[in-house]
């Protein structure tokens, strides 16, 4: 269904080619199977044949799977070319940080919550992918969570208002997650597949005309529950990880003089308005007008003043492309690395396409729980042509089993990547 990959698919029938990536996965393995579609559509069978044999539940024929792209798959690995690039080391930096009490209520209440048999504010249809959103939110700041909470609200409020508005009609909520965390469209494309029969069931337990008197009660219960855990969340103008966030960067800064690094830093988050919290809290001790925003849309007012001098310095350049989305970046990346800013505050828009190498700190304050993705963001600073060891800073709930589990598992695909399994390059050819 990609029609930019379709089109250069057919572009390029029968002829020679070969296609290099250093991340050619994410979540889903039918990626693999849109690659090897460019150098052979036989190699495979149909989508369905594929889906069949190595997306199903349960043990997956990895070995087969091996063998079938070895006559056209080279991998190469970082040790292979290690006599002839010398990589710097990571330093790892475990920032543990205990929750308030009424942050933890919050986190283990709107948890009860999201495990309830029957939710109104979240359709059937993206049940799994709104609990997973949530999760995320929550664990990022009490600001993420607190503004997610009002719209379902908000939703709630409309459905008893007018109660043949469809529960089923998600397109107000979507779009305003979509604005907060920038993966929602991706991870939305992800769990398309496996909603479907959810969706078929969901439609069929509700009325979209009428609500019954039960399920008019259910909402009014539902948005009770909402409410004052949106009342507590506002409440909550501190959150113990922000504080930690300073000491962290105290850490790193130290570690970075140590070895010679550029005191710059590069933190991540992966909620927008985590990172408007964090800017006022960074500007508020010790980094005011040290840092720059970076996200999705860059149309904040600095980013709007950094793009407009750019554009004057470098008018009668080739830097420019006349493309604003690419240009923005390109004065983003140039103003970070001046002497007018420190640290670049970045959601995931920044995790990918940008080179960063002048800048050896890079923190997690929110974890992502794909590896991949981790790995993505450490290839900004750690790459070649970085000089200094790359500091690594992530950050650890010591309240939340989830969060421990998740910096273990990042951990190892860390490791594992930089001492024999990572994989620089994988080409694809005839």
């Amino acid at each position: 269904s990609n029609v930019i990959g379709n089109t250069l698919r057919n572009a390029l029938e029968g002829k020679r080619k070969i296609l290099l990536t250093a991340t050619p996965l994410q979540n889903s393995i039918l990626e693999l199977y849109g690659l090897t579609s460019f150098i052979d559509e036989n190699i495979f069978g149909d989508i369905k044949s594929f889906r069949a044999q190595f997306t199903r539940s349960g043990e997956v024929e990895f070995e087969d799977l091996r063998d079938r792209i070895a006559p056209i798959c080279n991998r190469t690995l970082r040790r292979q070319v290690q006599e002839y690039i010398n990589y710097t080391n990571r330093i790892p930096i475990t920032e543990q940080f205990v929750p308030s009490d009424e942050e933890h209520a919050l986190y283990e209440m709107v948890t009860d919550y999201l495990q309830e048999e029957r939710l109104y504010a979240l359709p059937a249809s993206q049940r799994h992918l709104m609990t997973l959103i949530l999760r995320k939110l929550l664990a990022s700041s009490s600001f993420a969570i607190s503004g997610t909470l009002e719209k379902l609200i908000k939703r709630l409020n409309a459905v008893l208002k007018d109660n043949d508005v469809l529960l089923e009609n998600m397109e107000e909520l979507d779009s305003d997650i979509a604005e907060d965390f920038e993966l929602f469209d991706e991870l939305q494309d992800e769990y398309e597949e496996n909603e479907i029969n959810e969706k078929e069931i969901a439609l069929e337990q509700v009325d979209p005309e009428v609500l019954s008197e039960e399920e008019i009660e259910g909402i009014k219960a539902e948005l009770e529950k909402l409410q004052n855990f949106h009342a507590l969340a506002i409440s909550i103008q501190h959150n113990a990880k922000g504080d930690k966030l300073l000491v962290a960067l105290n850490k790193g800064f130290e570690k970075l003089e140590e070895i010679g690094g550029n005191q710059k830093a590069l933190i991540f988050t992966e909620s927008r308005r985590t990172q408007s919290y964090l800017y006022d809290l960074l500007q508020d001790n010790g980094f005011k007008g040290k840092v720059t925003l970076f996200n999705g849309s860059n149309n904040d007012e600095q980013s709007k003043l950094i793009y407009k001098s750019w554009i004057e310095q470098n008018k009668n350049s080739d830097k420019v492309t006349g493309t604003r989305a690419v240009d923005i970046r390109a004065a983003l990346v140039d103003h970070f690395r001046s002497d007018q800013c420190q640290i670049l505050l970045a959601t995931e828009a920044a995790a990918e396409g940008i080179n960063l190498q002048f800048c050896s700190m890079l923190v997690n304050y929110d974890l992502p729980w794909n590896p991949q993705r981790i790995e993505q963001r450490i290839g900004r600073c750690h790459r070649y042509g970085q000089k200094f060891d790359v500091v690594v800073v992530n950050f650890l709930n010591t309240r939340n089993a989830a969060d421990q589990r998740v910096l273990l598992c990042s951990m190892k695909s860390s490791i594992s990547s930089m001492v024999f399994l990572g994989h620089r390059m994988m080409c694809l050819g005839l």
